[in-house]
């Protein structure tokens, strides 16, 4: 265990402050510098589909807003509201190559920015983050947006110094192993207001958002809208990775037709609409997702979710409160004429209970704050 580690882990778990709203209002006398990490082949925008980009770009924008440093390292095309230091665009193809190139230019990156100037904290948000993990020196925080299983067992017997984990949801941080190096859960959280803020009448059409990928089983959400005879928008990108192609190609193209469409990735204004005007959202993810952003806004924008039982989707959806959890393609279909008795407003007040973006951030700042000043205190 890294010197303080215990004690820390018991410092955060003290309900936060309330530094974020006094620095967003009056600023600090010694604002933090917060180097991020992002994935190196998903752009960081405001229009990002993936969760540890959305969250990556809300945290930046966050701290610009309340008088902090941030500096973001992303591959081309990010774009961010602190520094930037752009690695290469994202390839053709994502292959072993690509995965050793992306991972020495990240390095070097942030061995740069180390060098040229100071930083309080080092915040990691890529599922490789451990292949280029700094040598010891600054605290590092790499949050796991993804399921635990996903990550290399290395990660959680970490010999670098102030070197912490934290999940995204409690559902995710009970699957974790044990580790001393695992602080308690960060929710996440979107920005509830804004999503809320759009009405729209609605259609009959349902809606899948995600990348398109096996474990997203965007092909049983076709099955179920066959099933139902309803119509079918996919929205999301197909990565450049073999596996990702081949899913789309063979399992995924043969189900569209002129009701059933794949429109491809969209941006965050028009997610919005085409949330708000949907009869309903459907997940059927067959992964144990860590917790669902797509879920917390679906119920920000009043529509109701129809989710698979996987991972912390049994917590984010309220069986019959903000949507349903089924088993199956077949249950799925089923269950979307009933989302006409979902209430919309209560999706709502659950999510501005549940989801705020604000109580996330000020969780973030709080960690920040307390890596940092533990860092300073154990130098």
């Amino acid at each position: 265990m890294g010197p303080g580690t215990r004690e820390l882990t018991t410092r955060v778990r003290v309900k936060p402050s309330r530094s974020s709203a006094i620095q967003a209002e009056h600023g600090l006398a010694r604002p933090l510098r917060i180097l991020s990490v992002a994935y190196p082949f998903a752009p960081v925008t405001a229009d990002s589909a993936g969760g540890a980009e959305q969250i990556l770009f809300l945290l930046d924008r966050a701290l610009v807003r309340a008088g902090h440093n941030s500096t973001v390292i992303g591959c081309d095309g990010s774009r961010v509201f602190g520094k930037l230091i752009a690695l290469p665009p994202v390839p053709a193809v994502i292959d072993e190559k690509a995965r050793h190139v992306a991972h020495q230019t990240a390095r070097h990156a942030i061995s740069q920015v180390l060098q040229s100037g100071h930083i309080d904290l080092i915040h990691m948000h890529g599922i490789d983050f451990f292949d280029y993990l700094p040598p010891p020196g600054r605290p590092v925080l790499a949050t796991l947006h993804l399921p635990p299983a996903w990550y290399p067992k290395a990660i959680f017997h970490l010999t670098r110094p102030a070197t912490y984990l934290h999940c995204v949801s409690a559902n995710q941080h009970h699957a974790c192993p044990g580790s001393d190096r695992l602080l308690p859960p960060i929710t996440n959280g979107v920005p509830v207001e804004e999503l809320a803020s759009v009405r729209h009448a609605r259609r009959s059409f349902c809606l899948v958002l995600g990348r398109v990928c096996p474990e997203k089983g965007q092909h049983l959400a076709l099955r179920a809208a066959h099933a139902a005879g309803i119509p079918l928008l996919i929205a999301g990108s197909v990565f450049p990775y073999e596996a990702h192609r081949l899913y789309f190609d063979e399992q995924v193209r043969p189900l569209l037709d002129r009701a059933r469409r794949w429109i491809g990735p969209i941006g965050f204004a028009r997610k919005r609409r085409l949330i708000a005007a949907a009869r309903c959202v459907l997940i059927p993810s067959l992964a144990p997702e860590t917790s669902s952003l797509v879920a917390m806004e679906a119920a920000s924008c009043g529509t109701p979710v129809i989710a698979f039982r996987a991972g912390a989707l049994c917590d984010t959806v309220e069986h019959e409160t903000t949507g349903f959890l089924v088993e199956n393609a077949l249950e799925m279909s089923q269950a979307i004429p009933r989302t006409a008795l979902i209430d919309p407003e209560r999706c709502r007040a659950t999510a501005r209970a549940r989801f705020c973006m604000n109580s996330m951030i000020e969780a973030y700042f709080n960690r920040y704050e307390l890596l940092a000043q533990s860092a300073s205190g154990a130098r």
